[in-house]
């Protein structure tokens, strides 16, 4: 919330008091834990989709469990998969029924960047039909990519900040190649 003012005294366990806030930051902190999704799933990253919500991985902890089955109760987009030229609009016009404020996350990398497609039957990318907020690559991602990248999703929703992020990978691979070439040999 900010750095404590010389005006600011933190109360001790007997005393009573008062707690302020801003709007904006208690709204965002609401709606980082209680995102309604709405799955859009396309093509095979849709099984690892269903792995994300098992209990080994569990993403209803982060406050995205219930599905919903209409656009106009969800407040965040999970695109899955490949998109083709013939869903594109179904895609955006799903987008515009969302209620704002709508999140979006292109789950794969099909979604995010049109993946090994590259034809004149799929799009290049999500962002080429609705705006995203964050990219989640891999074929298809590993389930601790996607909790990463809902992670990401929810602290840009409590700052309020709305420019799109990609997750990194847990570990480059250029640096463990590199690692792997240094490392001198057991005798």
């Amino acid at each position: 919330m900010g750095a404590l003012t010389p005006s600011t005294r933190v109360l001790t366990g007997r005393e009573q008091g008062f707690a302020t806030t801003r709007l904006d930051a208690l709204l965002g902190w609401a709606r980082k834990y209680s995102l309604f999704n709405y799955p859009f799933v396309t093509a095979c990253c849709g099984m690892e989709f269903m792995s994300v919500s098992s209990p080994r991985f569990d993403f209803a902890r982060f406050g995205a469990e219930a599905p919903r089955f209409t656009p106009r109760q969800a407040d965040l987009l999970w695109v899955v998969g490949t998109i083709s030229q013939r869903q594109a609009p179904v895609l955006k016009r799903v987008y515009e029924q969302m209620m704002e404020p709508k999140y979006v996350m292109a789950f794969g990398t099909c979604a995010s960047s049109g993946g090994f497609y590259d034809n004149y039957a799929t799009v290049a990318g999500l962002d080429k039909v609705i705006p995203c907020d964050v990219y989640v690559p891999g074929c298809p991602p590993r389930p601790e990519a996607v909790l990463d990248g809902l992670i990401l999703l929810q602290d840009k929703i409590a700052s309020g900040v709305r420019t799109p992020g990609v997750v990194k990978p847990r570990e480059d691979p250029a640096q463990a190649l590199v690692q792997l070439r240094t490392k001198p040999e057991a005798t």
